[in-house]
């Protein structure tokens, strides 16, 4: 039996810059690396990239100009109110900053006890003593401060967001309200960007239906090109990064013919059909703060045909405790095998499927990946997952480890 199931090696890249050859880098490592680090490439190991890499190479990038452009073109309109952005440095101030050039006055309305995806703006007990009600409650940022507090800081990063937020402002022109119904902006504007991200459909039918006039999300600006800049045709904003004090980094573009080149290089010189993804957030839950991490619209804009659907799975613990429980130790291994050969197209509502929860294998693939290659100073973009379409019923025997050490490398 083979002992080692889902095996995860980060790779090293060189430096990447505008104009590099991403995958034509991203192939060389990974051979490189078979070489030298002794190890072998399987049918169905997932390679994945993060998306930084590949939006890199291609100068996706805008400024807070260009952006202030794309605003002011969606918006006639010297006034606007946004609604519920999460709280980050990285992700939206810079926006912000580039929302308040565009207009004279910004109404900014936060959700609250927390943000779209648990980002905390103040403590939630000290908001039940203040006797607030989140699903009624409109307040201004003088009822914010007036009763909890002077402030309250990320429990992670140690930041007052409301603070930060308002040093964006030009001439002062950020007025911050906290409500969680996106129509309290009304009271001040019928024209509003939805700044939220998995649930900026939701807001903008609710803001349409409660007489709102002009209504766009991040997801429409920037998906064209503004005086030669990077631009993404479906997510737009969204999946956007902060690269320097003046520019951003956007989603990458033309995912989909990126990943198929990067699958079809390694084909031609292994021989073996690796799935590719493009990965970003992964979509976890941090324990202690509550945290969701996607703050990206997807976690993989751009994979391979493979990894399409949701794992198909039964669950060891239940055979062993039920079904098999009953057989001497010398045939419970084979008949464990044998049910996972003879398992259905589906299993969904069987008890043997209780627990194998059909998340899509993106999505899984994606937050381990992340998870791996890490968002600091490791310098591992690229993420190599052996093993993970593997079952219990598999074993070297079959063979899965054909080699890929070949004349050519």
């Amino acid at each position: 039996m083979r002992r080692i199931g889902v095996h995860v090696r980060s790779l090293r890249t060189p430096i990447i810059r505008e104009g590099d050859d991403v995958a034509r880098i991203v192939v060389d490592t990974l051979m490189s690396s078979l070489r030298e680090d002794g190890y072998e490439l399987r049918d169905r190991d997932v390679l994945a990239i993060t998306e930084s890499l590949v939006a890199r190479a291609q100068g996706n990038y805008v400024t807070l100009d260009q952006v202030e452009k794309a605003l002011k073109a969606q918006f006639p309109v010297a006034e606007i109110g946004v609604v519920f952005p999460i709280l980050s440095r990285n992700r939206f101030f810079l926006i912000l900053k580039a929302i308040a050039r565009a207009f004279s006055r910004v109404y900014l309305l936060l959700s609250y006890p927390y943000d779209e995806v648990g980002n905390p703006i103040m403590d939630m007990e000290q908001m039940d003593e203040a006797g607030i009600n989140p699903g009624t409650d409109y307040l201004t940022e003088e009822d914010y401060r007036r009763l909890l507090g002077n402030g309250f800081k990320h429990p992670f990063t140690g930041i007052d967001y409301v603070e930060l937020y308002k040093t964006a402002a030009v001439n002062d022109n950020i007025v911050i309200g906290f409500a969680n119904d996106p129509a309290a902006i009304l009271r001040f504007t019928r024209d509003v960007l939805a700044a939220d991200i998995h649930s900026r459909e939701r807001t903008k039918r609710l803001l349409r239906k409660a007489g709102a006039r002009l209504v766009h999300s991040l997801d429409e600006i920037c998906t064209a090109p503004v005086d030669g800049s990077g631009y993404h045709p479906q997510f737009g904003l969204l999946g956007s990064n902060f690269a320097a004090e003046e520019k951003l980094k956007l989603f990458p573009r033309d995912g989909q013919a990126f990943v198929e080149e990067v699958q079809e290089r390694i084909r031609m010189l292994t021989g073996k059909n690796v799935e590719v993804m493009i990965y970003g957030d992964g979509a976890f839950k941090d324990p202690v703060a509550k945290i969701w991490e996607l703050a990206d619209p997807v976690v993989a804009p751009a994979y391979t045909s493979g990894l399409s659907g949701t794992p198909n799975e039964v669950k060891l613990k239940y055979l062993a405790d039920s079904e098999l429980s009953g057989l001497p130790q010398s045939e419970i291994e084979e008949a464990m095998k044998k049910r996972i050969r003879e398992k259905k197209t589906t299993l969904v509502g069987q008890m043997e499927a209780q627990g194998t929860t059909p998340r899509r294998l993106t999505d899984l693939l994606g937050s381990l990946a992340d998870l791996s290659s890490g968002s600091g100073d490791k310098g591992t973009p690229v993420v190599l997952i052996q093993g993970y379409f593997d079952d219990y019923s598999v074993d070297d025997s079959a063979g899965n480890l054909a080699s890929v050490v070949q004349k050519a490398i």
